[in-house]
């Protein structure tokens, strides 16, 4: 029987931090033996906001150093970097003119982005979930990992493929069918429980990146925001700092949330935060040690992803012959 196609793309942000690692990258990495799946840093979303070609780079090759630290194994999966691979582009032109302007202005991800100024913002901007869906309708993806915040994009995609399909009288592209893995797990801010850990952050404080010495990730969670409640209880609403290191104490140490709260109930918030770091040292230091490797050998990641961008297109020129010939830019 052949394997659901799995498709997911993530930015190139150079070293991800523990929301980016907890919330998706792992999740990847336990899908390699159930499912064929194709995993692209996409670097053409990357210059819808601008980015200096040095840093692009670079950026792209931390990436995907640090997915194959995390586990993404580049034999059994198709990992590469987005614009090494032509037909993501083209098949977006096609997919575009078929995509009404009414269902783009639906996608708040550009209100957020762009801003009070969206006069401004790039045309890339607006139009990048067209793109986003040319990347998954490409490889015929049958799943695609989703968290909240890309369940829009998604629907949007699985609409484009339907557009797709009516324009031209088949059933070629398939609509891409959402994959939820069980109750995600959603990392907050150092700073403030309230909102998400995130590279864009300007405090450096406010994140575990997976390139941080275990000094400094006890340093980070000694100086992190708590609050003067007795014991370690899961309050979402009342506690957001303590209800967020139980989410991370209980994802890296392998317990539930549960019995994680059980456990640290009588700690107060110094000790527990020993503990939190104990936990957390122990399971990202192997990752670090992998990534410090895999980063002193750039050669050998380009490599990686020119091999994977080889084998991505194999498969991508195959489905956009088909898509060209539909549309008739190419002979029956």
């Amino acid at each position: 029987m052949t394997k659901s196609r799995v498709f997911s793309g993530i930015q190139p942000t150079g070293v991800p931090q523990l929301g980016n690692y907890l919330g998706a990258i792992r999740n990847w990495v336990g899908m390699q033996e159930a499912y064929e799946c194709l995993y692209c840093v996409v670097d053409l979303h990357a210059i819808t906001v601008g980015r200096a070609p040095e840093q692009l780079r670079r950026d792209t090759r931390e990436m995907a150093a640090a997915l194959i630290a995390c586990g993404i194994d580049p034999q059994k999966s198709i990992l590469f970097n987005q614009a090494a691979v032509p037909g993501h582009t083209e098949l977006g032109w096609i997919l575009g003119c078929l995509t009404p302007l009414g269902w783009l202005n639906r996608m708040t991800q550009f209100k957020e982005k762009a801003g009070k100024d969206k006069e401004k913002a790039s045309l890339g901007l607006y139009g990048y979930p067209v793109l986003q869906a040319a990347d998954i309708l490409l490889y015929k993806a049958t799943h695609v990992p989703v968290g909240e915040d890309q369940k829009q994009h998604l629907e949007l995609s699985r609409d484009i493929a339907g557009a797709f399909n009516r324009a031209y009288g088949t059933e070629y592209f398939p609509l891409p069918e959402p994959m939820i893995l069980g109750e995600a797990t959603r990392v907050m801010s150092l700073r403030d429980g309230t909102k998400k850990m995130s590279k864009s952050d300007p405090s450096d404080m406010a994140r575990i990146n997976l390139s941080d010495s275990d000094d400094l990730i006890r340093q980070k969670l000694r100086k992190a925001k708590s609050d003067p409640i007795e014991g370690i209880t899961w309050d979402p609403e009342n506690r957001p700092e303590a209800t967020n290191f139980l989410t991370i104490y209980a994802a890296v140490s392998g317990r539930s949330v549960e019995k994680a709260a059980s456990e640290c109930a009588s700690l107060n918030f110094s000790a527990f935060k020993e503990r939190l770091a104990d936990a957390l040292i122990a399971h990202l230091s192997p990752i670090r040690t992998r990534l410090e490797e895999l980063l002193k050998a750039p050669e050998e990641l380009d490599l990686i992803l020119q091999s994977g961008a080889e084998r991505a297109a194999a498969i991508a020129s195959v489905h956009l012959a088909e898509a060209k010939r539909l549309v008739g830019f190419l002979k029956p």
